[in-house]
């Protein structure tokens, strides 16, 4: 008899334990994320991370903003622990971190570039859709963009460049308006040059057209042949081609243009797998993340994208429903 009522309480403490291991395993997401991603995200995803630590009090996101190009390197070269990276352009991490550091690459929103500028800018009254690129060209008139080695924004801006060029007919415009842009005003990602326009230091900016409204510049648009806005395009865009530093030091890959789209991945030795998949699952929802980035000015993929059916295969099963394979 006492033998029966061991073996029964064992028993019951095997499925207690049990329970409680399950219990675990499924329990709700806690502790540090860690997000590296573009400086253009920074708006939404301040307004995301307030949502999803409502919706996840035990969860920390910590969020890293720069270039997205220094974004990855953050995790190749000084092996900095990361969860989740966000790129302005989805062909960094494509070339930067998978398959070494990524297995998977989703498309989640695209974007156009626009030349900022406030009250304070020279020329501020004069400069228009048809004659910006005389502006810039100007003595005196002072204007910029971000590091292309380091910010997606910084080539797509001189990719603008080359394609006004050409669009307008204007041989010679591309290296006519670098000579009158000092390497003193590249700065290391795009949002940086919000405040100098603010505070007057300079006239005008290239920034994406989310970033410009998000922060109540004004702003040119630009024709669709020239913005990277308008997939469209990307035939004439493919011309543009801007040379950037690669891997390894020394070395150099080209980026060719293309309609700007946005890609988000988890890194492969995530610290906190459950939290980043919880909060991709949120950000990919259109009710969710992508809504915010759609009532921030940012256009998101509903569904959002990823190449192939082998990649799709890779991504958590809680994500398949929220992306569709399309090139």
């Amino acid at each position: 008899m006492k033998k029966t009522k061991f073996f029964s309480w064992a028993i019951v403490v095997l499925m207690a334990a049990g329970l409680l291991s399950a219990a675990q395993a499924f329990g709700e997401p806690q502790g540090k994320l860690t997000m590296f991603h573009a400086g253009s995200l920074s708006v939404p995803f301040k307004a995301m991370e307030k949502t999803f630590e409502a919706k996840y009090p035990k969860v920390d996101l910590q969020r890293e903003a720069a270039g997205s190009q220094a974004c990855a390197r953050k995790v190749t070269d000084l092996k900095k622990p990361c969860d989740i990276m966000a790129s302005a352009d989805y062909k960094v991490i494509d070339k930067l971190l998978i398959p070494n550091y990524a297995d998977w690459n989703v498309r989640f929103a695209t974007n156009q570039l626009v030349l900022c500028y406030t009250e304070k800018s020279k020329d501020a009254n004069q400069v228009n859709k048809d004659n910006w690129f005389q502006i810039l060209a100007k003595k005196g008139i002072v204007w910029g963009h971000s590091d292309p080695n380091l910010d997606p924004c910084g080539y797509r801006a001189l990719m603008v460049l080359q394609l006004a060029e050409k669009h307008y007919k204007q041989p010679g415009l591309y290296e006519k308006l670098l000579a009158n842009r000092p390497k003193a005003n590249i700065r290391p990602k795009s949002v940086e040059l919000v405040s100098l326009l603010q505070t007057g230091n300079m006239d005008y900016a290239w920034e994406y057209l989310s970033v410009a409204v998000q922060h109540g510049l004004k702003y040119i648009l630009l024709p669709d042949e020239i913005n990277l806005g308008n997939y469209q395009f990307d035939k004439f865009y493919s011309q543009a081609v801007v040379k950037v530093t690669g891997k390894k030091p020394g070395t150099f890959m080209e980026m060719k243009g293309g309609s700007v789209t946005y890609g988000i991945t988890m890194i492969k030795n995530a610290p906190n797998r459950e939290a980043a998949v919880a909060f991709l699952k949120y950000m990919l929802d259109p009710q969710g993340g992508l809504k915010v980035l759609k009532d921030q000015g940012q256009p998101p993929f509903v569904p959002c994208r990823i190449p192939s059916a082998k990649m799709k295969a890779l991504i958590p099963g809680e994500l398949q429903g929220l992306v569709e394979v399309k090139n």
